[in-house]
């Protein structure tokens, strides 16, 4: 793996994603991409720059952030950097298959789009996944219990739509301190005070 794209692509998606406070931000980018490099190192035959490349930009073309098509950035991105169309393709290919909204019950036909979209999808959970999930609320004017249907429809669902088994074994324990977090929630919420 070419080390100096790996270092363009991050400097890229900084300024691409520059103050952005909802949780769709540089830092969830590089946590995906750490994620992603965890899982395929445990992974046997991937091709770790696709894996590298896809996850670092695997949010720079979201619908919900951007209004362009055919992954306008990641392409310019990577037509700068002069890697080949057939490359460039693949990486858009394993980028597409991220989105959960847009590819509920599917499983990426690659072991590259696997890795990324499990590394994505750990991201939405645990800690950091309930610390997202109220930073794009707030963001967006989400009320709080508009913000805690969210974990029903989406967040409690990943655990079991993991790809790779080092994915399913990390998604346990952060799927737990959902539920643990949910529970706590109700609890604090539905004190009534004595008459």
């Amino acid at each position: 793996m070419k080390n100096d794209i790996i270092e363009d692509a991050i400097e890229y998606i900084k300024n691409l994603f520059d103050k952005r406070g909802d949780g769709h931000d540089v830092e969830h980018s590089l946590r995906v991409y750490r994620n992603a490099l965890a899982i395929a190192d445990k992974e046997q035959g991937c091709d770790i720059e696709t894996v590298a490349l896809s996850a670092l930009l695997h949010d720079a073309d979201d619908h919900k952030l951007f209004k362009n098509e055919n992954n306008e950035n990641a392409r310019k991105f990577l037509n700068d950097h002069c890697v080949g169309s057939e490359k460039a393709d693949y990486i858009c290919e394993v980028i597409n298959s991220v989105s959960f909204s847009k590819n509920r019950g599917k499983r990426p036909n690659t072991l590259e789009g696997k890795i990324v979209q499990d590394a994505d999808r750990l991201d939405a959970i645990g800690a950091i996944g309930i610390a997202r999930t109220f930073a794009y609320g707030g963001a967006n004017g989400r009320p709080f219990h508009l913000t805690i249907q969210h974990f029903h429809d989406k967040l409690l669902l990943l655990k079991d739509e993991m790809n790779t088994e080092s994915a399913k074994e990390i998604s346990g324990k952060r799927h737990q301190f959902l539920v643990e977090f949910l529970e706590e929630y109700r609890k604090e919420t539905s004190i009534t005070p004595r008459n």
